[in-house]
């Protein structure tokens, strides 16, 4: 991964503080669970007294969007199968407010993180324990002191923290790179009465949304907006080049015409897509075919959905030597095809998944379904970080 996407990840990923006057405290070893009342994936209310019976109570804070939440899941259904049995009960709760989340944080994951999303999440990934929501109010991620996503608090059978910080010492997602094993450690001393070795670790993940930073959203989306839009006209030549992709990222290339109804339609949903995925080494790349002459209609239209390129893309075109992520061709249908994609019928819109390289991996005839696109991303980039 380059090293300015490393930065930009650990800034998206760094633990947080509630407000810069007031940081959270997590809550102490020996103290007692706070009670909560919330809702789950299952549309029923949860309390704290619903798990009575349990000899030990799991909350683990998560969310759909994190990297290192989604890298967990594995190891977090393995965790519950295993001590099911043996009086554990765990319990998943989201703290993020949705709307404190920027669209670039979620180049991991399929859905965000209202509740509805952690429906399809929970449904998807095949979830088997309770998922909350706590994104309303926050209060129970605040009585908790959740500063990260994944989080983990166990606490024994009179509800008193015995344990509180990471699952393992993992960042990734495949099991086979932990090398301690910290929350089953902390089970396993519970269920045989024995102290526990460390029962304070720290919790690695993606910062916990908090409200008060929806302002940072609407900076974000603001400095977006206030971006330039161009168009350039493009030969076969350039158009090949493009194909080509002697780049390190991944190129979502769309044709399309300003008179193509289903081509105005999909393009919003393209424009999202591609600053949800710009950390993720993606750029969307749309290749107007109406005449030459047209160039202030196609521009005007891209201006109009905003076809401009996130910071990370536009400093790898900038790298590149180009100027622009919009392009107006010029030159036959036939010549079109051929640099692009031969197999392409001349049907608009058109849209390709071109990895580094020229390997085209997904094709999209007609207009592209948001979902299907973004399931070929995620299907192809991954859902957690994996090192390299």
């Amino acid at each position: 991964m380059k090293p300015f996407l490393l930065v930009i990840l650990a800034a998206l990923s760094g633990v947080a503080t509630h407000a810069a006057d007031n940081p959270v405290k997590t809550l102490e070893i020996g103290a007692s669970a706070p009670d909560f009342n919330l809702p789950g994936v299952d549309g029923k209310p949860h309390r704290l007294a619903d798990y009575a019976d349990a000899e030990i109570l799991a909350i683990l804070f998560l969310c759909n969007h994190c990297p290192s939440a989604q890298g967990a899941e594995s190891r977090v259904k393995a965790l519950v199968e295993t001590y099911r049995d043996k009086g554990l009960q765990l319990i998943a709760i989201s703290p993020n407010d949705p709307k404190s989340v920027r669209l670039n944080e979620l180049g991991y994951s399929l859905y965000g993180d209202t509740l509805e999303e952690m429906k399809l999440h929970a449904a998807r990934y095949e979830f088997t324990f309770p998922y909350l929501y706590d994104g309303e109010t926050q209060a129970t991620a605040l009585a908790y002191g959740a500063v990260a996503t994944p989080h983990l608090f166990l606490f024994d059978r009179e509800r008193k923290l015995r344990y509180t910080g990471r699952l393992d010492d993992s960042r990734y997602g495949d099991p086979a790179t932990i090398e301690k094993h910290d929350a089953r450690e902390a089970i396993e001393a519970l269920l045989a009465g024995k102290p526990i070795a460390e029962p304070v670790t720290r919790a690695h993940g993606c910062s916990t949304k908090w409200a008060e930073k929806r302002h940072l959203v609407e900076e974000f989306n603001a400095k977006f907006l206030a971006k330039e839009v161009t168009v350039e006209r493009i030969d076969q030549a350039g158009i090949a080049g493009l194909r080509k992709n002697a780049s390190d990222k991944y190129r979502i290339i769309n044709l399309w015409a300003t008179w193509c109804g289903p081509c105005l339609a999909e393009m919003p949903h393209l424009v999202e897509i591609g600053r949800q995925f710009e950390t993720r080494d993606v750029e969307l790349i749309t290749i107007s075919t109406d005449d030459p002459k047209a160039i202030e209609k196609v521009g005007t239209l891209a201006k109009r959905f905003h076809a401009a390129m996130p910071d990370l893309v536009a400093a790898s075109v900038a790298e590149e030597g180009r100027r622009t992520n919009n392009y107006l061709f010029v030159g036959s249908t036939d010549s079109l095809a051929e640099a692009l994609d031969p197999e392409w019928q001349g049907t608009l819109p058109h849209t390709l998944v071109v990895a580094p390289g020229g390997e085209i991996l997904h094709r999209f005839s007609g207009e592209v379904d948001p979902t299907e696109l973004r399931e070929a991303l995620v299907g192809t980039l991954g859902r957690w970080y994996s090192p390299e």
